[in-house]
């Protein structure tokens, strides 16, 4: 039984406050934690004590917490507080092993890919929107080139104006680890380029080689890129997150709600394993359930 838990419980918690100085919120999140294993076991019986407890009852808690809705994060604290105090339990000789130790958490989730809607796309690349300076033709030759071709915010600023062939329609990218990739545009991006090269000439009229450059002729940075493409894509989308890579998820969506192969995008996309590429799927099923969600009349039954 559970009998010794107060007393145990109460030890492992002096400890935390008096000689590892934790604070007051900290050693009540670790007792609030070890109240709801303890919850648990007496669900099970009380046959069981701190002594007795095994790796099994363990990861029972651990699936039970699943079953509640719990996310990862909360489920790797709680088994964090238990091992710290089996630790300190064992290190005092109040239990003879330490159930907790081999125990692994539930890996944490990645956030499915944020992407923009194709129709805020289409808002953001038209025509009336943009105004003929440099900079504006600049940033939308930025965009365009992002949403059309998915690649990283360090191969655009990476960009030459010798990678580009017209007469085949593709860019030579340089991509991780200096692997170079061949990326074709379309007749739009292609319009936008060559826009972009007449007036870049003209403003900044530098010897550089480099694409994407500033009104002094020199080389955009990375940081200079990632705020224009902030500051734009602000006018079309509520994102908090408004990034170079943004547009590289939206690029990768967009191919494969519109048929696209997986291996075909992981090949554009640079991606070493197709793995990589799968997260993308993920997005597009989601969007899928959402679709079937507000369209069949049974869904919500």
């Amino acid at each position: 039984m559970f009998v010794q838990h107060s007393i145990m419980v109460d030890q492992f918690l002096s400890y935390l406050q008096y000689e590892k100085r934790y604070s007051p919120r900290t050693v009540q999140s670790y007792d609030e934690d070890l109240k709801e294993f303890e919850a648990y076991i007496k669900v099970l019986g009380n046959c069981l004590s701190w002594h007795s407890v095994d790796a099994d009852v363990i990861r029972g808690w651990m699936e039970s917490m699943m079953d509640k809705g719990n996310v990862a994060t909360t489920i790797n604290r709680r088994l964090s507080a238990l091992r710290s105090f089996y630790r300190f339990a064992l290190s005092r000789n109040l239990v003879f092993h330490d159930p907790a130790h081999a125990v692994v958490g539930p890996k944490k989730e990645k956030p499915l890919p944020q992407f923009v809607k194709e129709t805020e796309m289409d808002e953001l690349f038209d025509k009336n929107r943009w105004g003929d300076t440099f900079r504006d033709v600049r940033a939308r030759t930025i965009l365009l080139t992002f949403y059309s071709s998915g690649i990283r915010v360090s191969e655009l600023t990476g960009l030459h104006v010798s990678d580009i062939d017209f007469a085949s329609s593709e860019f030579r990218v340089t991509g991780k680890r200096n692997k170079q990739r061949v990326v074709p545009f379309g007749q739009e991006l292609a319009e936008q380029l060559m826009r972009y090269l007449a007036i870049r000439e003209v403003t900044a009229g530098c010897d550089t080689d480099a694409l994407f450059i500033t009104e002094k002729g020199q080389p955009m940075a990375m940081s200079q890129v990632q705020y224009e493409v902030k500051k734009y894509l602000g006018r079309v989308c509520t994102l908090k997150k408004r990034s170079p890579h943004v547009l590289r998820h939206t690029f990768a969506t967009a191919m494969l709600n519109h048929g696209a192969g997986l291996e075909s995008v992981k090949k554009l996309l640079g991606h070493e394993s197709l793995s990589t590429t799968e997260i993308y799927t993920h997005t597009t099923f989601e969007q899928l359930k959402n679709v079937y969600t507000n369209a069949h009349p049974r869904a919500n039954l």
